[in-house]
């Protein structure tokens, strides 16, 4: 048993005023709520002011792409700042189902050669992760990529009526072995012309088994609103729960973006839809998203081939000449580690070439498989919506080992304490107000049961947060089980794998 004393509750329902209580865990369940003065537990904790709150929930991780689950299982950048539970399987790309056995849909991402794939059901991963262990709750979607690339390999066109039958059918099978929805990466180049006929048989299955359906838009920046409108024409139609993934307002594109949260926020009034997205100026993407519209077509090989062709690659510096190589840093590149932090300027500079000359080389000596971090982001824009009722927090990020070859973003280890100094500070959200919207606004959406809140009989899952010289995660429980004590991780993999009922 564990005994909490004295701390001042939040509770996760956005609605009850912070109060001051003890709280005894029980095995992985929170026992009591209520004043213990006399009682005896195995472990004893005087909160002495600090707050409680529900295990943070991050909706878009991207510790699966990375395939950090397996090489860092306990989590703990996402422990440290307070999460509890991570959804992955996002952006059309999950490790499971593979139909042969392949993980080339996240070869943007990471060296798919770190892990022996012994699996191909959703059943069969998970089963393989429950058995090795995490430091955190894991729940995925399934990817629409991986599932494609599986049926048709690297084939660009649209499926037949059998495939379309085959591929509803696998997405139903995973949704029955515990997966909580379909993700779809319409903005890479795989997707990127997959039509609205083949989204929608897909995602009526999601409706019907009440999964979610999380997308990675087809443009984010010209076309947005229109990507916007058919996303939400997909909520109408077949009533899925709907989440944007990383609904940023690009520089340049901040007109766009502001139409189309309002799109967002009148659609809600008749559909279950939200958008995520972290508190930060600079996006991490792939190297080969900075290539124009027209060379991001087919696979990588494809895309290289425009690099090396003379022709096009004269078209491709005129078109990449508006970029600031100060912008743009070099997160990872795998064989040049001695690249990773340095900016596209200095790698320019270094080889004494051009900033568009200097990125062209940079995708040909990672054969377009390196990651930047990209300043392009409006973040006065985007904090003026964390308000709303439709907008989740989410890190979009990985927790890495301590001997990663990729340059962390803070996004990837300080998204949640961040999230909530900025609400305080602009006094945009009441602590309670802010806690719920990362909690059990999140479980409900995902349908959760007993996470999210604390209440007698949810599952102890708990933060206890520091509010002196910002905000810190002073301690943290996963189950029942003290995770991170005074700020430090302490190696447990109480993490459960998280199936939809």
């Amino acid at each position: 048993m564990v005994l909490i004393k004295g701390a001042k509750i939040l509770d996760g329902s956005g609605k009850r005023p912070v109060f001051t209580a003890d709280v005894l865990l029980k095995g992985d369940k929170i026992a009591a709520i209520g004043k213990f003065p006399a009682k005896k537990a195995d472990l004893i904790i005087e909160a002495m002011g600090l707050y409680l709150a529900p295990g943070f929930i991050d909706v878009n991780t991207d510790s699966d792409h990375h395939l950090s689950l397996f090489t860092n299982p306990g989590q703990e950048d996402f422990l440290k700042q307070g999460v509890t539970t991570i959804f992955g399987g996002m952006c059309g790309a999950s490790l499971a189902p593979l139909i042969y056995g392949s993980l080339d849909s996240i070869r943007k991402w990471t060296d798919i050669g770190q892990v022996n794939i012994d699996w191909h059901t959703v059943a069969e991963f998970l089963k393989v992760l429950g058995r090795r262990g995490l430091g955190v709750n894991f729940g995925t979607l399934v990817g629409h990529s991986t599932i494609r690339r599986g049926i048709i390999r690297e084939n660009s066109r649209d499926l037949t009526a059998p495939e379309i039958d085959l591929f509803r059918k696998l997405v139903k099978d995973a949704l029955k072995e515990g997966a909580f929805g379909l993700s779809t990466g319409l903005g890479y180049a795989h997707s990127r012309q997959v039509p609205y006929s083949e989204i929608k048989e897909l995602v009526q299955a999601v409706a019907e088994a009440g999964g979610v359906y999380a997308t990675h838009l087809r443009d984010d920046r010209e076309g947005l609103l229109a990507s916007v409108e058919e996303t939400l024409k997909l909520a109408g139609e077949t009533g899925a729960k709907v989440l944007i993934s990383h609904l940023k307002p690009i520089l340049g594109f901040e007109n766009e973006y502001r139409k189309s949260i309002e799109l967002i926020h009148r659609a809600a009034a008749t559909s279950d839809i939200h958008f995520d997205f972290y508190p930060f100026g600079e996006s991490m993407i792939p190297i080969y998203t900075l290539l124009p519209t027209w060379a991001k077509i087919g696979n990588l090989e494809i895309m290289l081939s425009y690099i090396k062709n003379k022709d096009t690659r004269e078209r491709l510096v005129k078109d990449l000449a508006h970029l600031k190589g100060d912008d743009i840093r070099i997160a990872q590149s795998i064989g040049q580690d001695y690249l990773v932090g340095k900016t596209l300027s200095d790698f320019a500079a270094s080889q004494e070439i051009s900033v568009p000359e200097a990125l062209l080389k940079l995708m040909s000596l990672s054969g377009l498989r390196a990651l930047v971090f990209y300043r392009n982001i409006n973040t006065d824009l985007a904090f003026q919506n964390l308000e709303r009722d439709q907008a989740f927090i989410a890190s979009n990020g990985a927790s890495l080992p301590p001997d990663t070859r990729t340059l962390k973003h803070e996004r990837f280890y300080n998204t949640f304490p961040k999230f909530l100094e900025i609400v305080t500070q602009r006094k945009m959200l009441s602590w309670p107000q802010a806690i719920a919207k990362i909690t059990s606004e999140p479980a409900k959406k995902f349908g959760l049961q007993r996470r999210g809140l604390i209440a007698e009989g949810n599952q102890a899952d708990l933060v206890m947060l520091s509010h002196h010289h910002g905000i810190h995660v002073e301690h943290a429980f996963v189950g029942g089980e003290l995770a991170v004590k005074d700020r430090q991780y302490q190696g447990i993999l109480a993490g459960k794998i998280l199936k939809k009922i």
